[in-house]
């Protein structure tokens, strides 16, 4: 799939009518009014209203991350399965010292508005945040992203959204789809894979593009690291003074459970993946691989491996190889390495021809983060009333990459890349509520099925 810029716009209509998600043009507009990173404000009561759906730490941060954008911005409603989690998130926005970097004339309490009746709880609580906003940021696990993703584009919301943007074939079917739908209504959909909103990777990839080390042969991407959070059954029951159901404790936990996460090849592994596609401009057509679980093998680290190693094959013949780990005192590198017929890409921002001398490296030591750019960026189209972003069906065939790289892993197999992307094979569960029991279930000792290469069924 060629690789299409994020940036080009598409169109313009009013900021008022545009951020509500109407199709109505007024007029052309000319890009010099608006200025990229616009700094003129509007009144209060002309704010562009975010609402927030999903509140654990990446919910939080993409919310402060949003009010710290120059565009006139509030918080006006919020959502999540668990009371105890948004209660949380809105504490730790409302810290002084949070609201002080935040930028603005209007940040003295009035970016965070978010009263009692606009905090809403449980499953569907996304259906009451989405009538009353006009950008909705999508940061619960990836499992619901499908559902959230479609049902704000259905109500013609602009959107951010957190990567992965699935957990199962099924799932990147409906975001593709979905995705289409947002580009037909000029929403802007931003995804979180910030390494397109970071200045060192845009210039890296874009001198390959160019043609600095020829065409490329191989590429080495890594996310090899200790691991992250386990939370355990035992002190949620402690603190809630009760038995846990399935469901809820897969939530809490939902970093180790393939419907919710994707398995940590998805969920975190996904950004080199991705820059694994931007650099070849399209996605792999087979995989092979293996892995398994060594360290991680708890009953809190549910059914996911703690090591995956996919050889990723592209159209042209040439490979990828692909390292994700999970393990403590071993070799830690999250990184991306390109090889070239004329030269080598060892490391992002760096380039040298076949002999070793420097083609380009990269200098930027202030260059801004990429989490807030993607955030200024988006606001600033917003306000300027332009249609320019649409990550979804990239964000859509980079998650599809790395669950065709856990399908290699967990079946032993070397699968094409078609046969996984129409897999009928759904991972989620059938009915959403507390008291139903999740795709996967514990044995009687409280043990997972884990997945078998040569025995599990991934298609």
């Amino acid at each position: 799939m060629e690789e299409k810029t994020n940036e080009q716009s598409v169109g313009t209509v009013s900021r008022r009518d545009f951020v509500k998600g109407t199709a109505a043009v007024v007029g052309s507009l000319m890009a010099s009014q608006f200025p990229l990173m616009a700094s003129a404000y509007y009144g209060v009561d002309d704010a562009i209203k975010i609402g927030l759906v999903g509140c654990g730490g990446r919910g939080t941060g993409a919310a402060s991350q949003a009010l710290s954008t120059t565009a006139n911005v509030k918080l006006y409603a919020m959502a999540d399965a668990f009371e105890d989690r948004l209660e949380e998130c809105y504490a730790n926005l409302m810290d002084p010292e949070q609201r002080n970097s935040w930028k603005g004339t209007n940040d003295d309490g009035e970016r965070l508005d978010v009263p009692k009746e606009r905090r809403f709880i449980g499953f569907d609580g996304y259906k009451e945040v989405l009538p009353l906003v006009d950008v909705v940021i999508l940061t619960t696990p990836p499992g619901f992203r499908p559902i959230h993703f479609d049902a704000a584009v259905e109500a013609n919301k602009q959107i951010f959204m957190e990567k992965p943007v699935a957990t199962d074939a099924p799932g990147i079917r409906s975001v593709l789809a979905t995705a289409e739908k947002a580009k037909q209504k000029k929403l802007n959909v931003v995804v979180g894979l910030q390494r397109h909103y970071q200045t060192i990777y845009r210039e890296w990839v874009q001198r390959i593009h160019d043609g600095a080390i020829g065409d490329i042969i191989l590429g080495r991407v890594y996310w090899n690291g200790e691991g992250v959070w386990v939370r355990e059954r035992a002190q949620f029951e402690e603190k809630a003074g009760r038995k846990l159901t399935e469901m809820e404790y897969q939530m809490r936990n939902w970093y180790y459970f393939n419907w919710l996460c994707g398995d940590h090849i998805v969920e975190q592994h996904i950004h080199n993946i991705d820059v694994a596609n931007w650099v070849k401009q399209g996605h792999p057509v087979r995989a092979q691989g293996q892995g398994g679980r060594l360290v991680r093998t708890g009953k809190d680290h549910g059914q996911i491996f703690d090591h995956h190693f996919v050889e990723f094959e592209y159209e042209d013949g040439s490979r990828v190889l692909s390292q994700c780990r999970h393990m403590p005192g071993c070799m830690s590198r999250v990184s991306e390495a390109f090889h070239g017929t004329k030269g080598t890409a060892p490391k992002p921002g760096e380039l040298y021809t076949a002999t070793g001398e420097t083609i380009y490296k990269h200098r930027g030591k202030d260059d801004p983060n990429p989490y807030q750019v993607e955030h200024d960026e988006l606001f600033a189209a917003l306000t300027a009333g332009e249609y320019k972003y649409a990550d979804a069906e990239r964000g859509a065939v980079a998650t599809m990459t790395a669950i065709f790289g856990r399908m290699a892993t967990y079946s032993g197999k070397v699968l094409t890349w078609d046969e996984a992307l129409n897999s009928s094979l759904s991972i989620m569960p059938e009915r959403y509520a507390w008291d139903a029991d999740p795709p996967v279930m514990p044995d009687e000792y409280g043990n997972y099925p884990i997945p078998m290469p040569g025995v599990s069924e991934v298609i």
